[in-house]
């Protein structure tokens, strides 16, 4: 399916660094993250302990998709949703900017 470049347009997302990260309790694989966009501030949660630590995600920077539809993960609610890609091997890796930008940063 091809999605027209408006539609991609419609896509919000940003440069967003961690300022906080922790297991959410009673999780197997949930982090819950504080996420810096300069401007505001936004939880995000996601299913990555299985491929990081909390504590190896705080204080860098990760693409954001931040106008989704907010979901809630056992009673977390999640604003803004981390970008990864996945293998056919099942590694998951985090989406990043190849060096430092400032925070809130647009994706095109």
């Amino acid at each position: 399916m091809e999605v027209s470049f408006e539609d991609f347009l419609k896509l919000d997302i940003r440069v967003g660094k961690i300022v906080e990260a922790n297991q959410i309790p009673g999780s197997r694989n949930l982090i819950k993250m504080m996420v810096d966009f300069g401007s505001e501030k936004r939880q995000s949660v996601a299913g990555l302990l299985q491929h990081y630590k909390p504590e190896e995600l705080v204080d860098k920077q990760y693409a954001f998709v931040l106008n989704l539809q907010r979901r809630k993960l056992m009673g977390v609610e999640s604003q803004c949703m981390i970008l990864a890609a996945e293998d056919a091997k099942g590694q998951v890796i985090l989406i990043k900017p190849e060096r430092e930008i400032e925070k809130g940063s647009k994706i095109r």
